[in-house]
C-alpha cells in the first residue's frame, strides 16, 4: 500500500482512530439507552434530542471505521474490542434525566480529548483526510457538549 503515509504512521493513526471509534460507539449506545429510558417532565424534549444525537453518532461510527480501513487496517467491531479501547464508562441502571445529561456531557468531552490526541499523529504524517475527520468530529462534540451543559445550567 502506497498512499504517501508510511506503515508505522498509518498504524499509529489507525490505533488512535480505533479509540475514537470505540468512544463514539460507546457514547452512541449510552445515548440510545437514555433515549429509550428517560423519564420526567422533560421526557419529550430529551427523548427527541437523544434520538437526534444517537443518529448522528451512528453515522459517525461508519465514517471513522471507513477511514481506518482506508489506512489499510481493520476497524474494531465488537463490544469486547470497544471495552478495551474506550475511555467512556457505561451507564449502570437508569439514571435520572439530569444525570443522563451530565453523563452525556462527560462523554462528548471525552470524545473531544480523544480526537485531539490523534491530531499530532495525523499532522506528523500530513494525513489531511484524518485531520479533516477529526475537525468535523470536534465541531459536533464541542457543540453537543455545550448544548447539554446548557440544559444543566452549568
Amino acid at each position: 500500500m502506497d498512499i504517501g503515509i508510511n506503515e508505522q504512521d498509518r498504524q499509529d493513526i489507525a490505533h488512535g482512530l480505533s479509540r475514537l471509534l470505540a468512544d463514539t460507539y460507546t457514547l452512541y449506545l449510552k445515548t440510545h439507552n437514555f433515549h429509550w429510558n428517560v423519564t420526567g417532565p422533560m421526557f419529550n424534549t430529551l427523548h427527541l434530542m437523544f434520538e437526534t444525537q444517537y443518529n448522528e453518532l451512528s453515522l459517525a461510527v461508519d465514517l471513522i471505521a471507513e477511514r481506518i480501513r482506508a489506512l489499510g487496517h481493520f476497524a474494531p467491531g465488537s463490544y469486547a474490542d470497544y471495552a478495551k479501547l474506550t475511555a467512556i464508562a457505561e451507564a449502570s441502571g437508569v439514571p435520572k434525566a439530569e444525570d443522563m445529561l451530565a453523563q452525556l456531557v462527560d462523554g462528548h468531552e471525552t470524545l473531544c480529548r480523544t480526537a485531539r490526541s490523534v491530531f499530532p499523529l495525523a499532522d506528523r504524517a500530513a494525513d489531511e483526510p484524518t485531520a479533516d475527520l477529526l475537525t468535523q468530529r470536534l465541531q459536533v462534540h464541542e457543540k453537543t457538549a455545550w448544548m447539554l451543559r446548557s440544559m444543566l445550567d452549568k
